[in-house]
């Protein structure tokens, strides 16, 4: 990965749609690679101390299940990957953005296991980081177009750690 010192704050508002702002500040100032190891170890803990049982409970009738939770972190992780790569490429396609709700009951999340979940979850991010690992300078300032913003590479990888910290503190916060 680009051993490059910036962090989330050195990201320009113009590199991302505003409502990404809260996920961008909760990436915190490590640089991009600890950001990623980083939140991945905390979300690995956090969820060590979650029984199988606890991983089928929502908190409201209209909210995910915390199996829906970690799914949907894996499917968001996934498709930022998918948008860094493409931006990184130079391949200026507007790309459309995704409905989060109308993926989760499909994914039939609540029929797997905690184990299954986790481990669909550290392999996205083993590929998130070698895919994030061979961005030099330019590929990670890299402006694509996605859900009708302007969106940088390194934007992306921010989002992504940031996000997951997002919804592990809703976790601890609304579910535990």
């Amino acid at each position: 990965m680009n051993y490059n010192p910036m962090n989330a704050s050195d990201i320009n508002i113009n590199e991302y749609a505003s409502y990404y702002a809260n996920y961008i500040d909760k990436a915190g100032k490590l640089n991009l690679k600890d950001s990623l190891i980083e939140s991945c170890k905390a979300l690995n803990e956090l969820f060590n101390d979650i029984s199988e049982e606890q991983m089928n409970y929502k908190y409201a009738d209209d909210k995910w299940t915390i199996k829906e939770l970690l799914m949907h972190i894996i499917d968001t992780e996934r498709v930022f990957a998918y948008r860094a790569m493409r931006f990184a490429r130079k391949d200026k396609t507007d790309l459309p953005g995704f409905e989060q709700d109308d993926y989760i009951i499909p994914s039939k999340a609540n029929e797997r296991s905690k184990d299954s979940l986790l481990n669909e979850y550290n392999a996205q991010r083993v590929s998130t980081l070698a895919l994030f690992s061979n961005f030099d300078d330019e590929m990670l300032m890299s402006i694509g177009n996605a859900s009708g913003n302007p969106m940088s590479v390194r934007a992306i990888g921010f989002l992504t750690s940031g996000h997951e910290t997002h919804h592990c503190d809703i976790l601890r916060e609304r579910y535990l």
